[in-house]
């Protein structure tokens, strides 16, 4: 057996994590997934396994700007400005298994900041 990737070791981070935590529809699961070049985020309703709004860098609207810290920022606030027209003010946070630091950190805050709470 050899050593296990990052992204293994992400993915079971992840699993570990959605044993607990779970989106309804009153309080929306917020997934943050985080490539090399883009940030992607959605508000998940996971009793009816459907996704409420998403944000993300791949927008024909970011073409040109990549998944930065400064991106991040703007696509937590787009987030939340998606989820206020939608009437949600309050959702569950899931870092999918990343660390929340850098890129997740940042849009979790802005997101905040642009009044979603969690």
């Amino acid at each position: 057996m050899g050593r296990k990737t990052s992204q293994e070791i992400r993915k079971a981070v992840h699993k570990r994590i959605r044993t607990s935590i779970s989106g309804s529809e009153q309080r929306p699961r917020l997934a943050v997934y985080r490539s090399l070049d883009h940030i992607y985020a959605q508000l998940i309703d996971d009793s009816k396994g459907v996704t409420l709004a998403s944000a993300s860098t791949t927008e024909p609207a970011w073409r040109g700007r990549t998944g930065n810290i400064a991106a991040a920022k703007e696509i937590g606030k787009l987030i939340a400005d998606r989820a206020k027209e939608k009437g949600i003010k309050s959702v569950v946070f899931d870092r999918g298994g990343y660390i929340y630091h850098g890129r997740v950190r940042s849009l979790a805050e802005a997101a905040r900041e642009a009044g979603l709470e969690f």
